[in-house]
């Protein structure tokens, strides 16, 4: 099998701000946008992030049409200390603290 790109689709109410917030703190670009769905592209990323308005009537299958609660997407940052303050001067409410996992865990950033 030869994948040629992945994205991560996430159930959202809006759609629009949702995409307004990547594109403004983190750099992501539309790749292709309708009404109801957004994807967005970003150079280092590796994935796409697919924004679908919950509940719209052509989601298959019907049964996890909601908001994708309970998801993370994890993005590894080279700086994470610089990007917790760029983001806080941008007036980003950090609801996580940051948390740092294995290998950087061990006193590494």
């Amino acid at each position: 099998m030869h994948i040629t790109s992945t994205a991560i689709s996430l159930n959202v109410s809006d759609v629009e701000a949702s995409a307004e917030w990547l594109r403004k703190h983190l750099g992501f670009t539309v790749a292709m946008a309708a009404d109801g769905f957004c994807s967005l592209a970003h150079e280092s990323a590796g994935v796409n992030l697919v924004y679908l308005r919950a509940g719209l009537p052509t989601f298959k299958p019907e049964s996890v049409a909601g908001r994708a609660d309970g998801m993370l997407v994890v993005f590894t940052v080279d700086d994470i200390d610089a990007e917790y303050v760029r983001l806080r001067s941008e007036g980003v409410d950090v609801v996580t603290p940051i948390e740092l996992s294995p290998p950087f865990a061990s006193g590494g950033r």
